[in-house]
């Protein structure tokens, strides 16, 4: 079985706009064209048999539309795909908002520091892990650079591993390997920690050895295989890890156990 636990999607009046924009200024070239279909036929390409979907609320005005699309997902593509939720760190009422989350059936948050353009461990952000963690809400966050953005970095290893100590969340997953591009920083403060690290849109830009390296002192229970599509192609990706110097039991942790664990599957 494969889980890919980080996956994108756009609505397709909006996708092919969202892709050229976000290619533009990344540089990169997209595996898909940013659809729901697109990633259908991604999943069905790479043998992918379930995706989870994490939205972005970028401005706190989209927290009905992008909750209630999710909801709407998980419904129609019970056992194909799941869809987190989203929140707005400067949401009037992240309580009410987290527990009509809760009462919509997602099973986690997706959290973006860069693009909401706030710092990780902002009292905003503590306020909201901290009572989704409470409802027992995955937690997904940006983690490192981000290729699209600019300076700061917003969650830094550093500033998630204050937010680790601080609020001891249960089930934190600091997407990109814990940090895009700042693994050695990953390696310092994050590996070994409570928290579950995903290997989106890393393969081709981290070497194999410091995710070995990773794997060693963090643990391969608490990795988890994602894309990030669309911005990379899952068959690809799989093929790295299978070709890693890994156990089979440790394969299958990060291509399905640790998910379906996270999940309740």
């Amino acid at each position: 079985m494969i889980i890919d636990f980080h996956t994108h999607i756009f609505p397709d009046k909006i996708a092919e706009r969202s892709i050229e924009a976000l290619s533009k200024v990344s540089g990169i070239t997209a595996a898909t064209d940013g659809t729901l279909n697109g990633l259908l036929v991604s999943m069905e390409r790479s043998g992918v048999d379930l995706s989870v979907i994490m939205p972005v609320v970028t401005k706190p005005s989209q927290f009905e539309s992008v909750n209630t699309f999710a909801a709407s997902i998980n419904k129609q593509y019970t056992g194909k795909l799941l869809s987190f939720g989203g929140i707005h760190p400067d949401s009037e009422d992240y309580r009410r908002e987290l527990n009509l989350i809760k009462e919509l059936g997602l099973q986690g948050i997706k959290l973006h520091p860069d693009y909401q353009g706030v710092m990780i461990d902002d009292v905003r952000y503590m306020n909201i892990m901290e009572y989704a963690d409470a409802l027992g809400l995955v937690i997904l966050v940006h983690a490192g650079v981000d290729i699209g953005l600019p300076e700061p970095v917003h969650c830094s290893p550093d500033k998630a591993r204050k937010v680790i100590d601080t609020l001891n969340p249960k089930k934190l997953v600091l997407a990109h390997m814990g940090g895009w591009k700042q693994w050695e920083e990953v390696y310092e403060y994050l590996a070994g920690e409570q928290v579950y690290l995903d290997t989106a849109f890393c393969f081709d830009y981290m070497s194999r050895e410091i995710f070995l390296k990773l794997c060693e002192k963090h643990g391969t229970d608490r990795i988890l295989f994602g894309t990030d599509s669309p911005w990379s192609e899952a068959g690809r990706d799989m093929e790295v890890i299978n070709n890693l110097p890994l156990a089979k039991a440790d394969k299958e942790a990060i291509f399905f156990g640790n998910a379906m664990r996270l999940l309740n599957i």
